[in-house]
This record gives structure tokens, C-alpha cells and sequence, in this order.
């Protein structure tokens, strides 16, 4: 598919006609990556100015950008380790508590496959910072899942993430261009989304036999599932990278 530089980005507020279009859009998460829907269709409805679609000139969505507002003190410590998933029920909570909402948080930015090296990816992260700047924020907090990790799944995240090329830059190529858009690696989220399943499951989601226990390296994954044949279980437990964009810079 070829691009054109004329992209369009719109939120689910201004063209709520195009959620189906962004949730069912081609991407390259892996099967089990899957998020709980209460929450996902909770944020979709109530701050869908927060979701983006970018639109190619024949008005195509290529690209999905998700975020959600939260209350959030400053403080750098109190960003939690269940980033991902923890971030979603704290907005929900923060939202019905009627808490000033002072932060945003990137939860996802995908796009269709065979596009990421037009850097679409790059586009996508900056019309997310320029909408939560629009909305009044001065932060876009981000748990980013590095994007070449799953080469090393028994690599500890804290030696992957603090990997650097010769000009300072991250290694790890998604790192990277959230650091050029000017976002600051803080710490990482060593639980960011925890997601378990009978074995049936996993088998379903990766083809792959699940019948030994312990560590299973699955491909996609960011660290091995762990696995228990006697409980007919397997949790992946998925590190992310805590990632600051100040927006009034």
C-alpha cells in the first residue's frame, strides 16, 4: 500500500463513525495481547477525544492512536508498575470521581502493516502529544512495549531499555522515536499488562503445544510465559518502559 504525505488525523469524537474502522484495523499486535473490553470500550465512549485514526487521501485508516486522561500528582514514583493495565481503571476512577484529569497516557499506537518504516509511527506519536496539548495537558505519560524486546525474551528489561546506540540514542528502535519527539525514558514498568489463560488458550493464540511446564518463549512475547500444566494455566507477564513527553516544552 503506498501513502501519501496528506494524512488526516480526526478523533472518535469528531467521526465516531470510524470506531469500528480503528478497533477492527489490520495490526501486528499478537493474539494474546488483548486487553479486558469493559475497559477498552469504557475509554472508546467516554473520551473518544482522546482516540485518534489517522486517514490516508482515499480516507483509509492506517493508523490507530489511543489515549486516556488521569489524575496524576508529578510524581514520578507514583507512576504504577501494572502501567498499561493500571492506567485504564485509574482514569475510570479518577473520571467518576470527578478528580482534575492532569495527565494523559498513550495506550497504543499501531499501524497497518508494511507502513511503519514511512514513519507513520513517528507522525501518529506526535498528532497524539498535539491533541492531549489541545486538551490542556502538559504531560503525555507513556508505558511503551519496545519493539525488538521479543529478539531477547530472557534478556532482563532494565539491561534492555538502558541500551544505547554510538549517538546516545536508544537501541531499541520504538524507544528511539519516542526519545527524538522528546519524550524521556523515567524508569521502567516491569508489569505493565498481565495476561493469563487456561492452555487451550495459548495454544489457540500461538500454535504452539503448551504441555511442559515453565518458561515458554512465545513469539512476540517481551519475556517467556510461564507455564503449569497442573493448573492448566499460563500468564504472560509484559514489561513496559516508562516514557515522559512534556507537552509544554
Amino acid at each position: 500500500m503506498s501513502v501519501a504525505t496528506n494524512l488526516r488525523v480526526v478523533s472518535l469524537a469528531e467521526r465516531p463513525d470510524l470506531a469500528d474502522a480503528m478497533l477492527t484495523m489490520e495490526a501486528t499486535w499478537p493474539a494474546y495481547v488483548r486487553a479486558e473490553p469493559l475497559l477498552v470500550n469504557w475509554a472508546f465512549e467516554r473520551h473518544a477525544e482522546y482516540m485518534l485514526v489517522v486517514l490516508d487521501e482515499d480516507e483509509r485508516v492506517i493508523a490507530r492512536a489511543a489515549s486516556v486522561p488521569f489524575h496524576w500528582d508529578g510524581d514520578l514514583d507514583s507512576l504504577p508498575d501494572t502501567g498499561w493495565d493500571e492506567i485504564v481503571r485509574q482514569s475510570m476512577v479518577d473520571t467518576y470521581a470527578g478528580r482534575e484529569l492532569t495527565a494523559a497516557c498513550a495506550l497504543e499506537i499501531a499501524i497497518v502493516p508494511g507502513l511503519q518504516a514511512k514513519n507513520i509511527s513517528g507522525r501518529t506519536l506526535a498528532a497524539l502529544n498535539d491533541n492531549a496539548r489541545r486538551l490542556g495537558h502538559a504531560d503525555m505519560m507513556a508505558p511503551v512495549r519496545p519493539s525488538n524486546k521479543h529478539a531477547e525474551p530472557f534478556l532482563p528489561i532494565t539491561e534492555y531499555a538502558a541500551r544505547r546506540r554510538p549517538d546516545g540514542l536508544p537501541e531499541d528502535a520504538w524507544l528511539r522515536v519516542h526519545v527524538r519527539a522528546g519524550g524521556e525514558i523515567i524508569k521502567i514498568c516491569p508489569a505493565s499488562m498481565a495476561i493469563a489463560g487456561s492452555l487451550a488458550q495459548w495454544r489457540e493464540w500461538t500454535g504452539l503445544p503448551f504441555d511442559t511446564d515453565g518458561p515458554v518463549v512465545v513469539p512476540g512475547a517481551l519475556t517467556p510465559v510461564e507455564v503449569s500444566v497442573a493448573h492448566d494455566r499460563a500468564v504472560y507477564i509484559e514489561p513496559n518502559v516508562w516514557i515522559r513527553h512534556r507537552l509544554n516544552k
